[in-house]
């Protein structure tokens, strides 16, 4: 049979699959990329408890796997970790006409009319955070972010306003979502949580759902349901074509889904890109100088190379459910597919000097979602790729119009695993010279959609 037919696996390192797990967990992105460079556009690793990966980074393979049969190319499946905080019925881990179904469902929050009407007070919660920052010493940039992106979550996303149960999910969702390989085991295997080890999390997990709950019964018993613009108020809203409403495990899993999908990603992006900025003092002039003229497109441009050049997610996943052709291999069924976003951003071929922090390459730039994808693709596209980037966009300008930031000749922070995301390795330290004054309070970046 010829390689086409037959069950093949592409070349990948040799060494037993307990090593090169071990590897996996250690080095993840170096280890990708130091394949990706030895092997070249596909390559398979062996990685326990997730199996046989083979990593893809041609555009063409990979625009297979996004267009591909959504019943043979399984995503919920390859998030099944994410199970035991998510829930059974997250729209990450499922699958088939269920996730269809569900996906539908929860469109309509971030649609572009939505998403507008949120800007206003993103702008405002970040120009609160901003009043609190320390000037004139190195502080961590990167909690602040987080609590930027949290709060804009329990307001908008949520809905949240009652100020105790406000205070208790701030108290309550940062833990929570610290996800660490300790946590981890009683997330895939639940029994553990009723040990002493992870007693602690059990309570936290209690708390939350207490909390998400409450919000969810607050919403359907709210006599002005109807003109709420929150997300859990549209998703309470919501119904099938059957005329079916997601139930109140539906709904929380879907709460915890966008909070563990929408706070720290987004966050970590922003520190990102106030990183990149601090080490690149003419990309940061004219950045605040788009921020001051109300320049979207430069800001957005700011937001895509730093997705680029630092996605906080380095690969998303497909299992396999039958035998597909891929990339000129017969790859098994039960096989993960894994298109290498952080390969496909640093390919040369597509991007010019790829280690090049440069955000003019994005102005303008029509951009493809087989080499630009740092929200995954296909039916399994992040829902709220649309709502993070205008986040990015409006958090970003009204830090800019607000602080001057010192500029540093400091080495570029590393990338550290958090889970499954990239962060700055020491928290994005930076340095404020000076708050500025602005001529209102606030003045919201003007809303247009990320092409």
């Amino acid at each position: 049979m010829s390689p086409t037919t037959a069950a093949t696996l592409p070349r990948g390192p040799r060494l037993p699959a307990a090593v090169q797990s071990l590897l996996f967990m250690q080095y993840w992105p170096r280890l990708v990329s130091a394949c990706g460079r030895r092997y070249g556009k596909v390559f398979t690793l062996r990685v326990a408890p997730m199996g046989t990966l083979v990593y893809l980074s041609d555009p063409a393979d990979i625009k297979k796997v996004f267009a591909g049969d959504p019943r043979v190319f399984h995503a919920g499946e390859a998030n099944a970790m994410l199970r035991g905080l998510l829930g059974e019925s997250s729209v990450l881990v499922i699958d088939d006409d269920v996730h269809r179904d569900r996906r539908r469902l929860m469109l309509p929050p971030f649609h572009r009319d939505a998403v507008a009407r949120q800007v206003e007070v993103m702008a405002e919660i970040t120009a609160a955070n901003v009043a609190t920052w320390p000037v004139g010493r190195p502080f961590a940039l990167a909690p602040k972010m987080s609590e930027i992106t949290l709060e804009v979550i329990l307001r908008t996303v949520i809905g949240a306003s009652d100020p105790a149960r406000l205070a208790a999910l701030r108290a309550v969702i940062p833990p929570l979502l610290n996800v660490t390989p300790w946590t981890s085991l009683a997330l895939l295997n639940p029994d553990l949580l009723r040990r002493r080890p992870w007693r602690k999390l059990k309570r936290r997990m209690e708390d939350a759902n207490r909390l998400l709950y409450a919000e969810i019964g607050e919403r359907r018993a709210d006599p002005n349901l109807d003109e709420r613009t929150d997300a859990l108020a549209m998703l309470v809203r919501s119904a099938d074509e059957d005329g079916r409403a997601m139930t109140d495990v539906e709904l929380r899993d879907q709460l915890m889904t966008l909070l563990v999908a929408g706070h720290d990603t987004t966050a970590t992006g922003l520190s990102w890109a106030i990183e990149r900025l601090t080490r690149h003092p003419a990309i940061l002039t004219k950045a605040v100088q788009a921020a001051e003229a109300g320049n979207d497109e430069y800001l957005d441009a700011v937001a895509k190379e730093t997705l680029r050049i630092r996605p906080v997610v380095f690969d998303v996943g497909r299992i396999l459910t039958e035998p597909v052709e891929v990339a000129g291999h017969r790859l098994p069924a039960g096989v993960m597919v894994v298109p290498g976003i952080g390969l496909v951003h640093q390919d040369s071929e597509i991007y010019p000097n790829p280690e090049r922090f440069d955000p003019d390459r994005m102005v303008g730039a029509t951009l493809s979602p087989t080499t630009w994808f740092p929200f995954g693709g296909g039916n399994r596209r992040c829902l709220g790729a649309t709502f993070a980037m205008v986040e990015m966009r409006v958090v970003l300008g009204e830090i800019l119009r607000r602080v001057d930031f010192a500029t540093t000749t400091a080495a570029d922070e590393s990338q550290k695993v958090k889970h499954v995301i990239l962060i700055p390795n020491h928290g994005a330290r930076v340095t404020i010279r000076a708050k500025r004054p602005v001529a209102t309070e606030p003045v919201p970046t003007g809303f247009s959609p990320p092409s």
